[in-house]
């Protein structure tokens, strides 16, 4: 039995080496609600779906976070959105780390990793795909 009960989730923290190219790609690029800078706190709210996200200004800029390799945020889409991300992503050489296909686990589905501006490692996930489905390579989803 739990010690405590949590009631839900307020906001999800990722940080970041620049708030505007940041505020830029999670809201221009990857279509997350802006909500707004939190005063001069260095952090910037957006909303997608029921959660919030926090970017959060790095007092020190890292090069990437990619060495974690298992840490990463993910967010759902279509299949559509999907193709659509990896030619968007190659056609702005935004770097794609992966392209999964799961199907065994809690979380199956068409997997695309990439990375933000600052390194965070990044997923979106089409949770449509199922095994026995095509499994198109990234260069050709690109290609076609």
């Amino acid at each position: 039995m739990a010690i405590l009960k949590v009631e839900g989730v307020t906001h999800w923290s990722i940080p970041v080496n620049d708030l505007a190219e940041s505020e830029e790609f999670y809201g221009e690029l990857l279509g997350l609600n802006p909500m707004g800078r939190l005063g001069n706190s260095g952090m910037s709210c957006f909303n997608v779906g029921d959660h919030n996200i926090l970017l959060c200004q790095r007092e020190q800029p890292q090069k990437s976070s990619a060495l974690e390799q298992r840490v990463h945020h993910s967010f759902t889409v279509s299949p559509e959105t999907l193709v659509k991300a990896c030619k968007v992503f190659h056609e702005k050489k935004i770097p794609v780390t992966e392209l999964v296909y799961r199907a065994k686990g809690h979380f199956t589905g068409r997997e695309l990793y990439f990375l933000d501006p600052s390194g965070n490692r990044l997923e979106l996930r089409d949770p449509t795909w199922k095994a026995g489905m095509p499994e198109p390579s990234f260069e050709e989803i690109v290609r076609s």
